[in-house]
């Protein structure tokens, strides 16, 4: 490792433009008792680009309602405040993970696909395995590759070096590890910490290509792990990496994980992924506008 990399490496993470606070204020009145929908719609009337997102995805296919939404109370109402936290959070998201990331072969919008399909997948395994719905899966595997992004130049500077380590026949994040002195998973976790995302999360985060190394195996880290397998062998955001990962048996014997859930996950990610992300290529045009009309 280079001198001076890593201070270099945490000097970016401290300096990255800071997350919109909004999913944060969101999750924090979702988990208050002593919360309304009257108090989240006041939070959101703020940000109308992020309320136009969360109708449009509301309406779009994925959720299957059978009438069309027009506010945010009836979002509310209809998919209740969890859901609305996950869109919340997927709205604020997509404008950083949308980007091109250089050192790891990702054009824009790669990034993105890539993360909303491993958000779909975490979900379905869950629901597949009889797994009680953890509001934070969806987002955990949502931001899961975050740290990409501090890394990215720094993995298109030492690329050669990275490349020789992998081919030695370790996964890129160890790869990543050993030539820079850390690697995405970490870096990842380092960020969501700093803009105080639940502690469980952070985790999934930094244990997500090895979730045989955290000291107390959750089945939302291994949701994560498995849910990134699936989509890096459908070929959803593979870049660089390639499939240099090998997917943790312990993670799959943990979750009593069979083959044919895991190709009917698969089939069902490559459709709800693409509409999900066509929703929200659709609802770019509309950040910064005012929401959709008949909100209340």
């Amino acid at each position: 490792m280079k001198p001076g990399r890593m201070d270099k490496i945490i000097s970016d993470v401290k300096s990255f433009p800071s997350m919109s606070n909004m999913p944060v204020k969101i999750l924090k009145l979702i988990d208050d008792p002593q919360s309304s929908a009257a108090k989240i719609e006041e939070l959101l009337r703020y940000d109308p680009g992020i309320t136009a997102n969360i109708l449009k995805l509301t309406n779009s296919a994925y959720f299957g309602l059978s009438s069309r939404v027009g506010s945010v109370r009836q979002a509310i109402v209809l998919l209740g405040w969890r859901h609305l936290g996950k869109l919340v959070v997927a709205s604020c998201v997509n404008a950083i993970l949308d980007k091109p990331v250089p050192g790891y072969d990702l054009p824009a919008g790669e990034l993105w696909r890539h993360s909303i399909a491993v958000s779909v997948a975490a979900e379905l395994l869950a629901k597949e395995l009889g797994i009680s719905a953890n509001d934070e899966i969806f987002t955990a595997a949502l931001l899961h590759d975050l740290g990409k992004l501090v890394l990215a130049n720094y993995v298109r500077e030492d690329l050669q070096a990275i490349e020789t380590a992998a081919g030695e026949g370790i996964p890129f994040h160890a790869a990543e590890r050993r030539v820079l002195g850390t690697d995405h998973a970490e870096i990842g976790a380092r960020l969501l910490k700093s803009w105080s995302f639940p502690l469980s999360l952070v985790k999934a985060v930094r244990w997500h290509h090895d979730p045989d190394a955290a000291k107390e195996p959750r089945a939302i880290t291994d949701l994560v792990h498995v849910a990134n397998m699936l989509c890096l062998m459908i070929g959803i955001g593979v870049g660089r990496e390639g499939l240099r990962y090998e997917p943790s048996q312990a993670a799959a014997k943990r979750l009593g994980l069979k083959t044919r859930q895991l190709e009917f996950v698969a089939s069902q990610t490559l459709q709800w992924a693409n509409e999900l992300s066509e929703v929200f290529e659709a609802g770019q045009a509309n950040v910064g506008s005012p929401p959709a009309t008949g909100a209340e």
